[in-house]
């Protein structure tokens, strides 16, 4: 709870995952890959529900392990690799309703970005706030400027952005990067056209906190943070 706004948290959780099969219980440092956001959902100091989306028994079972609530599973057809987890999202505010319990805010967490900590989530939640409870999603500044990125046509290089190269690096704007950690959103204002990746307010993140997990790389990546 925030003040008088009661807050979801939502872990979007599919069985099925194209990149590496099991991905969201994948075993890293003794701990499934979802026990990490879990952790950190479990010990915000606003957060009054955690929920797990997940059409998988098996990860309902870890979750649970890991304080997550599972009160339903997520039907087939909003766990295929074509659906959009905008609509598992209110398939789990709809859900709930069911059960007798509504909420102010929604806070959707991806268990691939396991570094995001509590004292992240419990930021991006006060500045939600702070910012008129205008729609928010985490950053992290990219680690190549977009002024160097180039296009090739025809064998030309051809910039991306309309902005002169020839300045001091120091002197670059600061570009940032959805990372995937974090969303929020007010409840009411959620519906099947909602864009999570163009919610409105930016909550800057450290960068060693937005590792994304997509790849047995990633994975290797994880390891040797948390070693």
């Amino acid at each position: 709870m925030f003040k008088d706004h009661s807050i979801l948290a939502v872990i979007p959780a599919r069985g099925g995952s194209t990149g590496i099969p099991g991905k969201n219980i994948i075993e890293v440092a003794g701990r499934p890959l979802i026990a990490y956001t879990l952790e950190a959902a479990k010990n915000s100091r606003f957060i009054d529900y955690v929920l797990v989306s997940t059409d998988s028994e098996e990860i309902a079972d870890a979750a649970r392990k890991y304080g997550g609530e599972v009160p339903f599973l997520r039907p087939d057809e909003l766990a295929s690799d074509t659906a959009k987890t905008i609509d598992a999202v209110l398939h789990c505010v709809k859900e709930m309703e069911k059960l007798g319990k509504s909420f102010d805010t929604v806070i959707l967490l991806q268990p691939t970005s396991p570094l995001r900590t509590a004292k992240d989530i419990d930021g991006a939640i006060e500045l939600f706030f702070k910012n008129g409870e205008k729609s928010l999603v985490s950053v992290s500044e990219l680690d190549v400027n977009p002024v160097l990125i180039r296009r090739v046509e025809d064998g030309r290089a051809v910039p991306i952005l309309n902005e002169s190269s020839t300045v001091r690096r120091q002197d670059f704007k600061k570009y940032y990067r959805v990372n995937g950690a974090i969303y929020i959103n007010k409840a009411s204002e959620l519906g099947s056209e909602t864009s999570l990746n163009d919610n409105e307010t930016a909550y800057i993140m450290d960068s060693s906190h937005c590792i994304d997990i997509d790849s047995m790389e990633d994975i290797e990546e994880l390891k040797r943070q948390l070693s």
